[in-house]
């Protein structure tokens, strides 16, 4: 109090009592960028007033928090210049802190092209397998013209790739195989039991009956 009225110890103080009219609201300005470590502003602020009665715009009160000294300076209040804040109920609202900078933006950084976005150019080098036509013919004349065969070009859904593995793991290898279902097989004593001799029927090439 003694810091805001300017007073040294020994000094005069003329004192004036008057009415003052009860706050609605207030405005702050912490003194320094620390202010923002504090989880839960508002909260401090509310139990240091309390040992205030009155607030007056263009003061600076000074907040004792985790051993620390945080001062603020009182911007604007309502509904007068000075008013009490005794039994009130006042919205509170804070400025930015004196010496405070906003974060710079940094443009984003384009992302390099994924797998799915190759040059498909790099087609060219890879095993494409066996392409139907592609390779030259020969003519019954002898001539070469016109069996040179034409470029086809190529279409990346034909291009053929590895399936992942999704279950890999670091520090183990795994072969994968082209596994072919194995035919089912009929156990000995199962078709033994089903073959039964001579049970077909026979034909003969004789014709039944006397001629006329």
């Amino acid at each position: 109090m003694m810091q805001n009225l300017l007073l040294e110890e020994g000094g005069l103080v003329q004192v004036e009592s008057v009415n003052l009219m009860v706050a609605t609201y207030s405005k702050f300005q912490p003194q320094s960028p620390d202010f923002l470590d504090i989880t839960n502003p508002k909260a401090v602020l509310e139990n240091a007033l309390r040992n205030f009665a009155c607030l007056t715009t263009g003061d600076v009160v000074a907040i004792n928090y985790n051993e620390k000294i945080y001062e603020l300076r009182v911007m604007e209040t309502k509904p007068d210049k000075a008013v009490s804040i005794i039994e009130c109920d006042m919205n509170v609202d804070f400025d930015a802190p004196l010496g405070y900078k906003e974060p710079e933006r940094r443009p984003q950084q384009r992302e390099e092209p994924t797998e799915e976005e190759a040059d498909p150019s790099s087609y060219g080098e890879m095993d494409l397998g066996f392409r139907a036509f592609a390779c030259s013919g020969n003519r019954l004349d002898g001539k070469t013209k016109g069996i040179e065969p034409s470029p086809v070009p190529i279409d990346p859904s034909d291009i053929k790739r590895g399936i992942p593995n999704y279950d890999y793991k670091v520090g183990r290898i795994t072969f994968i195989r082209n596994s072919r279902p194995q035919p089912k097989k009929v156990d000995d004593d199962d078709a033994l039991s089903r073959f039964i001799a001579f049970s077909g029927e026979g034909q003969s090439l004789r014709k039944k009956g006397r001629n006329p």
